[in-house]
C-alpha cells in the first residue's frame, strides 16, 4: 500500500496492543495506542520529533514540562480531544479513566520502527532499552 486509508475511529477503538505502527512514512508516523485503566506511556521526550495525539475512547491526563523534573502543564483529555506535543517538550499520557484508553498518534518524523508492534508495555520498555 503506498499509503494508509481507513477508518481511523474504528481501527483505533478496536487495537487492542500497547502501540502499533500503522503506518511509517519518510516524514510521519501514524500509530495506535491501547493502555489500561491506571497505565501510562510512561514520561518521555521526542528530541526531534512533533507529535499529535487524538482520544477516540476513554479519559486521558497529559502532562507537559520543560525537564524531567517539571511538569508545568496539566490537561484532562476526554473522547475526541487531541494535543500537540512539540519536539523537546517531555511528556507522559496516564488512561485516568475505568476503561481502557484508546488513542491514535502522528509523529513528524517518525518515532518507531517501521512495523513496530508492542503488544504490551513491557515490550515497548524492552525494545527501548
Amino acid at each position: 500500500m503506498t499509503g494508509w486509508v481507513g477508518d481511523i475511529e474504528k481501527t483505533t477503538v478496536a487495537n487492542t496492543t500497547f502501540r502499533t505502527a500503522l503506518f511509517t512514512g519518510e516524514r510521519l508516523q501514524l500509530t495506535v495506542m491501547s493502555l489500561r485503566p491506571g497505565e501510562e506511556i510512561g514520561l518521555e521526550v521526542h528530541e526531534h520529533t512533533d507529535q499529535f495525539i487524538r482520544v477516540e475512547k476513554g479519559k486521558a491526563r497529559l502532562t507537559f514540562g520543560k525537564s524531567r523534573e517539571t511538569v508545568d502543564e496539566t490537561h484532562e483529555l476526554d473522547e475526541d480531544w487531541a494535543a500537540v506535543i512539540p519536539a523537546g517538550t517531555w511528556h507522559n499520557v496516564v488512561n485516568i479513566g475505568d476503561g481502557e484508553l484508546k488513542l491514535y498518534s502522528l509523529y513528524a518524523p517518525p518515532e518507531h520502527p517501521d512495523g513496530t508492534v508492542h503488544v504490551t508495555k513491557a515490550d515497548a520498555e524492552a525494545a527501548a532499552s
